[in-house]
């Protein structure tokens, strides 16, 4: 049985922008909605590897040890708000919790917190990780207003999608998982 969103909320699923967004921020964009309620969303885009690599980031976070072992580790641009904060978006690991770690569904958690960057650092983190900087954020009725408008698609967060895949094929993937050819829907809508 496949996971349906609620009908209040798109909690632990993911958005696909539609060709016609005309936001650059999210043009071509896989976002993970990690919480949706009244109040509105917070989510990350998990398909947009950055040019920042992972070794530049340890010394603003204070790892500055020689021990480093995970360097290749890319990080992604999380969406256009607080682009100067981290957010890591984790599978969870038995007997171990992170300073400012929440669990966002049973088999995932974000955390804020340097703490889990040093221990990915240290080849001790969780076995899943996708590091973010910034994130997407939508007011109260926002997003279901850009539902309506038929800026996204949504379909059930995957995780081979978001941590198995290139980065560059996650937002194929997902569109692939509805059964839809993104390239073939129009960005004219209404118009024959």
């Amino acid at each position: 049985m496949s996971e349906k969103p609620s009908k209040n909320s798109l909690h632990h699923f993911m958005l696909i922008s539609m060709p016609r967004m005309e936001d650059e921020n999210f043009t071509r964009s896989l976002v993970y909605i990690c919480e949706h309620s009244e109040k509105g969303a917070m989510g990350l885009v998990i398909n947009r590897a950055n040019n920042i690599a992972f070794t530049d980031i340890l010394p603003q976070l204070d790892i500055l040890d020689s021990n480093i072992t995970d360097v290749e580790q890319p990080i992604f641009t999380g969406g256009p708000v607080q682009p100067e904060h981290g957010f890591v978006l984790h599978t969870p690991l038995r007997n171990k919790q992170w300073k400012s770690s929440i669990r966002v569904s049973e088999d995932l958690c974000l955390t804020t917190s340097s703490d889990v960057i040093n221990d990915i650092a240290h080849s001790a983190g969780p076995e899943h990780s996708l590091i973010a900087l910034g994130y997407a954020g939508w007011g109260p009725g926002q997003l279901e207003q850009e539902l309506a408008d038929n800026s996204w698609l949504c379909c059930p967060f995957d995780a081979n999608i978001v941590f198995k895949m290139a980065p560059e094929d996650r937002f194929q993937a997902a569109a692939d998982s509805l059964g839809i050819d993104i390239n073939l829907i129009s960005n004219q809508i209404g118009h024959g």
